[in-house]
């Protein structure tokens, strides 16, 4: 069965000064949609889920395993299980990310990166 959701219905959490974020879980993968402020950063962790991002506007840098790359808009990087990264806020960004597997815990309320 299909299922509509509207991101305006979506919840929106402060994780962070700067980082918003909005997701949904489906049956195998969670569709999230952040809202970044230049110079906000998202800490270094590493999750089991593969992660792709996508930049829908804005510009963000990933340090990922060591490597920085800069992700801008129109532009998706693709994360592998395990590999430790985080995120700086070059400008103002729109980004969606998506996971598979399911991100349990956000659901769970365990990703303790932010807190």
């Amino acid at each position: 069965m299909a299922i509509l959701h509207r991101w305006d219905d979506v919840p929106t959490e402060q994780l962070a000064p700067g980082v918003r974020r909005r997701y949904l879980t489906a049956e195998r993968m969670t569709l999230a949609r952040f809202s970044l402020s230049r110079g906000a950063i998202v800490p270094a962790h590493a999750h089991d889920n593969e992660q792709v991002s996508y930049v829908v506007s804005g510009a963000v840098r990933f340090l990922v395993a060591g490597e920085e790359i800069v992700v801008r808009t129109g532009e998706a990087l693709q994360i592998p299980s395990w590999a430790e990264h985080s995120v700086t806020v070059i400008e103002d960004a729109e980004v969606i990310d998506v996971f598979s597997p399911v991100r349990q815990d956000w659901i769970d309320r365990t990703d303790t990166y932010f807190r």
